[in-house]
C-alpha cells in the first residue's frame, strides 16, 4: 500500500498536510501553507529533500514574564529555488506559534520588554536598520531606531538602573577603529594579497585588516519610543588589537553585558593566532553605556590555565561572572574547566569550579553553555555525556561544589540552548531548546528542583512528521582496542524488520576530538542513509569526546592507532552480534578526521571490508597538515612540529600505503575549505584513477570545510547516496520494489 502511494502525488501531498496539520496541533494557515511548499516529498520517507527542506527553528527566547517566546524559522524550497525566513511568537501556555514578520532581511529577534521586541533587517549598500515592534500588532506598528551604515549583529542588551537600555553588538573595524564596510569601501585596483607573518587566512577566507569588533551604545524610550542616545555606536575595543568575537565562529556566546559594564573573550594578540588557542577574558567598566571613550579593557586573570576561554555570563546581580577556560594554549580541543570571577571589582581572583591538587580536575566532562538560576545559587551547564549533551545542575560557589553534579532530566537527545522561562521567577524554571536524531528542534520547559521536563512544543512531532521515531534508535558497547569500553549509536530503517538483513552503512566521525550524537543534523544526518534501506553504526573510538579526557586525549599521536584498531573492533563486534546486519555488502564514510580515516582503511585490511568509501574533505598526507591555517592542531596531534618530528607524521601517513589501494571510492572536497586545501582531495583522486580503481570527484568550488548551501547539499546527497548504494546493492533492490510496485498498479488497474 505505502509503496504505490508514493508513485502517486497526489496522495503524497494528501499525507503530507495530514502528517503537517498533526504534528503543529496548534499552526495557523500560514504555518501549515510554508511548511507544505517547503517540503517537496511528503514525509513517509525521510529523503534528503525533506531533511533540506524542513522548516528550520532557532532557540526560543522567553520574555520577562515566561508567557511568550520569541524564535525564527528558516525555510528552502527547491520548486521556486528560494529560501524564507520568519520572526514568530510562541505562547508558552498553549504552544501555538504566530507570525510577527515575514521577511528574508530580518533577523535577532530580542525582547525589549514584555510586548515589544526588537530586531535587525539588512538593507541596501550594507547598512542595518535596528527596528522595534509591538507583538499585540506586528508590522503596523514597527518604527526604526536607527540605520546603521554596515553590516551588524550578535545583538544583546540589558536594562540599566537609570531606565535606558544597554545596546551592544558586533560588527567589523578598519585599523584605526571605525565601522567598516566593505560595500561602499573603495575598491583597489589590484587583487594582490602580501604577508609578512603566520596566519593568512583562515576557514574560508584570506584575511585582511578590518577585524571584528564590539560596540556600544544606549537606547532611552521618549513618548512611547525608543531612540538612540549619546554619540551612536562607540568602539569598546579601539586601540587595544583586540579582536571580539573570537573568528570564525564567534557570536554572542563570547561577550556578555550587565549595568556595570561588558567582558568579552578576545585571542592573545602578543601569540600568533595560528601557533596558539590562547583567548584571554577581558573587562571594560561602563556606567552609562554612552561614554565616548570606553576604558581599556582589563584582563581577568587565570594563573596556570592559558588556552580558549569560553562562555562568559554575568551574574544576575551584575557583580559576577561564570566563565570557562583550557589550560593548554596548543590544543584546541582542551578540556574547559568551569570558573568563577567572584566580584568584578577584583580581576586578579578567580575560582576553578572541581579543582584537584594534580590540576586534572575532577568533574571528567565538558562544560560549555552556562546559565545563571533567577536567585544567583546555581548554574546550569550543558555538557556532553556518551553522545548527548546534558543539562547539569552546580552551586554557584565552588566551594559548596564538593560532589560532582547529576544530569538533569530533559527531552530525548541533545541541549542545545538554555534560558531562564521567567527572570523574577525564584523556581527558575528554564525553557530548553533541544534536538534529536528524530527531531530537529524541541522547546521543552525544565523544572530543575522537581527533574522534570514537559514537551511545549516539537517541530517535528517528535520526529513523526518526517516519519522517524525513537524506536529506531539504539546503542552498542563493544572493547576497544585496549582496557576500555567503546560506544557507538545505531540508527535502523523506520521500517526495520529482524528477520531481515540490512547492508551496514559504517559512519565515521570528524575532529578528531568529536563524537557522534543523539542530536540533529542538516549535513550528516544518519536518518537519510538509513531510510535508504541501511542499519547505521556511528562509532565513537579514541579520540572521541564526552567519554572522559583518557580516551580523548588517547588519540594524540596515534592517528592510525587505537581509533583504527577501535573501529576493527566496532566492525568484529556488528559481525558477530547484529544477525540483522550484512557486513559482505558494508559501505563506510567519513569528513575531516572521518575523511583522513577512510584514506587510512584504504591502505589497510580493514579496507577490504566494504563494498565502497566515501570521503568528504579527507587527508590525504599528514605531512601536509602544514597547509593548514591552525598549525596548532598538528603540533598537538602529531607531537610536534614536522621538523622536530617529522617520523611523527610519516608514522600515521595514508599516503604511505597507496600500494594497497584497492576499494571503489567516492571523494568529495571543495575549494574554499582552506582548513585542508583542495589538494588533499585531488591527490587521492589521481591514485584512484591511475591505479584503475572504481572512483569519482565531486568539487564544490563555492563551499568551504561544510557543504552548507541547500542545492548544493542537495547534489552532495544524491552523488553520495547514488555511489554506496550502487555498491552495496541497495540501488538494485530499490529499482526491484519500483518495479513491482508498477506490476502491482497496473494489476490492480480495472481493464
Amino acid at each position: 500500500m505505502w509503496s504505490l502511494l508514493l508513485l502517486h502525488p497526489f496522495w503524497n501531498l494528501v499525507l503530507s498536510c495530514i502528517l503537517l496539520i498533526s504534528a503543529f496541533p496548534g499552526a495557523d494557515a500560514s504555518d501549515i501553507s510554508i511548511a507544505v511548499s517547503n517540503m517537496t516529498l511528503t514525509a513517509t520517507k525521510f529523503t534528503p529533500e525533506v531533511l533540506l527542506t524542513a522548516p528550520r527553528r532557532s532557540p526560543a527566547i522567553p520574555n520577562a514574564k515566561g508567557t511568550k517566546a520569541l524564535f525564527t524559522v528558516t525555510t528552502y524550497s527547491f520548486e521556486t529555488h528560494r529560501k524564507t525566513s520568519q520572526i514568530r511568537l510562541l505562547d508558552v501556555e498553549s504552544g501555538q506559534s504566530t507570525l510577527l514578520v515575514d521577511d528574508l532581511s530580518a533577523s535577532e529577534p530580542t525582547w525589549i520588554g514584555d510586548d515589544e521586541f526588537l530586531y535587525l533587517k539588512s538593507g541596501e549598500k550594507g547598512n542595518t536598520t535596528v527596528l522595534v515592534d509591538k507583538i499585540a500588532r506586528p508590522g503596523s506598528q514597527a518604527y526604526e531606531v536607527t540605520t546603521i551604515k554596515a553590516r551588524i549583529s550578535n545583538i544583546k542588551i540589558k536594562e540599566l538602573t537609570n531606565g535606558t537600555v544597554a545596546f551592544v553588538c558586533s560588527a567589523s573595524a578598519t585599523p584605526d577603529g571605525q565601522l567598516s564596510n566593505p560595500a561602499t569601501a573603495k575598491k583597489p585596483y589590484s587583487s594582490a594579497k602580501v604577508y609578512t607573518s603566520l596566519f593568512v587566512r583562515h576557514w574560508d577566507e584570506w584575511l585582511g585588516e578590518d577585524k571584528n569588533s564590539l560596540w556600544y551604545t544606549a537606547l532611552e524610550k521618549k513618548n512611547g519610543r525608543f531612540t538612540l542616545t549619546g554619540h551612536g555606536l562607540v568602539n569598546a575595543l579601539a586601540g587595544s588589537k583586540l579582536e571580539s568575537p573570537v573568528p570564525p565562529f564567534g557570536g554572542t556566546g563570547d561577550f556578555d553585558i550587565s549595568p556595570t559594564g561588558l567582558v568579552f573573550v578576545a585571542k592573545d594578540p602578543e601569540l600568533n593566532p595560528a601557533l596558539y588557542t590562547k583567548t584571554d577574558l577581558y573587562y571594560v567598566p561602563l556606567k552609562t553605556f554612552t561614554e565616548e571613550q570606553p576604558p581599556s579593557p582589563q584582563i581577568v586573570e587565570t594563573p596556570g590555565l592559558e588556552g580558549y576561554t569560553n562562555s562568559p555570563v554575568f551574574s544576575h546581580c551584575g557583580r559576577k561572572v561564570a566563565f570557562t577556560r583550557m589550560r593548554s594554549k596548543q590544543y584546541e580541543s582542551d578540556k574547559p574547566r568551569l570558573m568563577l570571577l567572584p566580584d568584578i571589582g577584583d580581576l586578579s581572583k578567580t575560582e576553578e569550579f572541581f579543582a584537584t591538587d594534580d590540576g586534572e580536575g575532577a568533574w571528567d566532562y565538558r562544560p560549555e553553555t552556562i546559565l545563571w538560576s533567577a536567585d544567583d545559587k546555581s548554574l546550569y551547564v550543558t555538557a556532553e555525556k556518551n553522545a548527548r549533551v546534558h543539562l547539569w545542575e552546580v552551586p554557584s560557589n565552588p566551594a559548596d561544589a564538593r560532589d560532582t553534579p547529576s544530569v538533569i532530566m530533559t527531552a530525548d537527545g541533545s541541549v542545545n540552548d538554555i534560558r531562564l522561562l521567567a527572570e523574577a521567577d525564584s523556581s527558575s524554571k528554564l525553557l530548553v531548546t533541544s534536538t534529536s536524531l528524530v527531531d530537529n528542534s524541541c522547546y521543552s520547559i525544565v523544572d530543575p528542583s522537581a527533574n522534570t521536563t514537559d514537551i511545549l512544543s516539537s517541530n517535528s512531532k517528535q520526529g513523526k512528521t518526517f516519519g522517524l521515531s525513537r524506536s529506531s534508535i539504539g546503542d552498542i558497547t563493544f572493547k576497544g582496542a585496549g582496557d576500555y569500553d567503546v560506544h557507538a549509536l545505531v540508527v535502523r530503517p523506520s521500517n526495520f524488520d529482524e528477520k531481515k538483513k540490512y547492508p551496514l552503512c559504517f559512519l565515521i566521525h570528524g575532529g578528531p576530538q568529536g563524537a557522534w550524537q543523539d542530536g540533529w543534523s542538516n549535513r550528516w544526518n544518519p536518518a537519510v542513509f538509513a531510510e535508504q534501506g541501511y542499519v547505521v553504526v556511528s562509532p565513537n573510538p579514541t579520540g572521541s569526546t564526552g567519554y572522559g579526557m583518557a580516551l580523548q586525549n588517547g588519540i594524540k599521536g596515534q592517528w592510525g592507532g587505537r581509533p583504527y584498531e577501535d573501529l576493527v573492533k566496532a566492525f568484529e563486534h556488528i559481525e558477530e552480534n547484529m544477525p540483522y546486519v550484512d557486513t559482505d555488502r558494508a559501505v563506510a564514510l567519513g569528513a575531516s578526521y572521518g575523511g583522513y580515516m577512510i584514506n587510512w582503511i584504504q591502505g589497510h585490511p580493514l579496507g577490504r571490508k566494504f563494498k565502497a568509501l566515501v570521503c568528504h574533505d579527507g587527508v590525504f598526507s599528514t605531512l601536509n597538515q602544514w597547509s593548514t591555517e591552525e598549525l596548532f592542531f598538528p603540533i598537538h596531534d602529531f607531537e610536534g612540529t614536522i621538523y622536530d618530528n617529522r617520523a611523527g607524521y610519516e608514522k600515521w601517513d595514508p599516503a604511505q600505503h597507496v600500494n594497497e589501494w584497492a576499494t571503489p571510492q567516492l571523494i568529495i572536497h571543495s575549494e574554499l575549505d582552506y582548513r585542508l586545501p583542495i589538494t588533499e582531495g585531488l591527490a587521492p583522486f589521481n591514485v584512484l584513477q591511475s591505479k584503475g580503481i572504481p572512483s569519482k570527484l565531486v568539487m564544490f568550488p563555492d563551499e568551504n570545510h561544510w557543504v552548507l548551501k541547500p542545492e548544493n547539499s542537495l547534489v552532495w546527497h544524491e552523488q553520495v547516496l547514488a555511489w554506496i548504494n550502487k555498491y552495496s546493492g541497495v540501488e538494485k533492490e530499490t529499482q526491484e520494489v519500483r518495479e513491482m510496485a508498477v506490476v502491482e498498479d497496473k494489476r490492480q488497474k480495472p481493464m
